[in-house]
């Protein structure tokens, strides 16, 4: 089978998967987007998503995704940035992506926005919802905070919250969307345009149909999408 048929299959199958998700807890499929996890993966496979309609793809390493995001320049593709954010790479993040999935500190938002040039860069706020010790992310007793803090940026445009809770049982994992799409509500009320407050991105390959059950709006989907990947690699 050539790479071109083998993802085409792969995006066919993740697609049927969050419909019936979605079916099953009477939630329109349209209101749910997904975020192709391309890290790693090379340009050509990207662009063969992209001819088979998928337009979302979201990168971890920043030169990596910086070389394809030229290199695929021509084509109509939204990068959003899911990795560790680094305060000397602010710049290339605020630069070269559309979203900023990973903003957990005032710091780090203050600097991207302003190198940010242009349209508002969107951003979702990183809460470690069960304060794991190994997981990036603001505290949910720092959230608003945070939240306001970058209200007032200007070339910000604070889209949603994500999480990346641990992989342990699945009664964890439904708490730990319950409590995300409950502080995304509990913001969504704050925020002063709730209409653009719009994005809970919660849910991979593993517990896709978990996520959507509990409110999510984006999923992100790396290895049912492009096949296995490196050790090293966690979404």
């Amino acid at each position: 089978m050539d790479r071109a048929t083998e993802l085409k299959q792969h995006l066919a199958v993740i697609d049927t998967a969050i419909r019936e998700a979605a079916s099953n807890c009477g939630r329109n499929p349209e209101s749910i987007q997904l975020l192709a996890v391309s890290k790693t993966k090379p340009s050509s496979d990207i662009q063969m998503l992209h001819a088979l309609g998928q337009r979302s793809f979201g990168e971890n390493y920043v030169q990596e995704a910086v070389d394809k995001i030229h290199e695929l320049q021509g084509l109509d593709i939204e990068w959003h940035y899911i990795g560790h954010i680094q305060s000397n790479k602010t710049k290339l993040i605020a630069t070269e992506f559309d979203w900023v999935h990973t903003v957990d500190r005032e710091k780090i938002a203050s600097r991207l926005n302003d190198a940010r040039d242009g349209d508002p860069l969107n951003i979702l706020i990183q809460v470690n919802v069960d304060l794991a010790e190994t997981k990036s992310g603001v505290s949910p007793t720092d959230l608003k905070a945070l939240a306001i803090a970058i209200w007032k940026l200007p070339h910000l445009k604070l889209r949603g919250l994500m999480s990346i809770p641990d992989p342990v049982s699945e009664d964890d994992l439904q708490r730990a969307h319950q409590q995300l799409k409950g502080l995304f509500e509990e913001i969504k009320g704050d925020h002063p345009t709730p209409e653009i407050f719009d994005t809970l991105s919660m849910g991979m390959t593993n517990d896709l149909e978990l996520a959507i059950s509990e409110g999510s709006t984006m999923v992100r989907i790396g290895t049912a999408l492009f096949g296995a990947r490196a050790p090293k690699e966690t979404l």
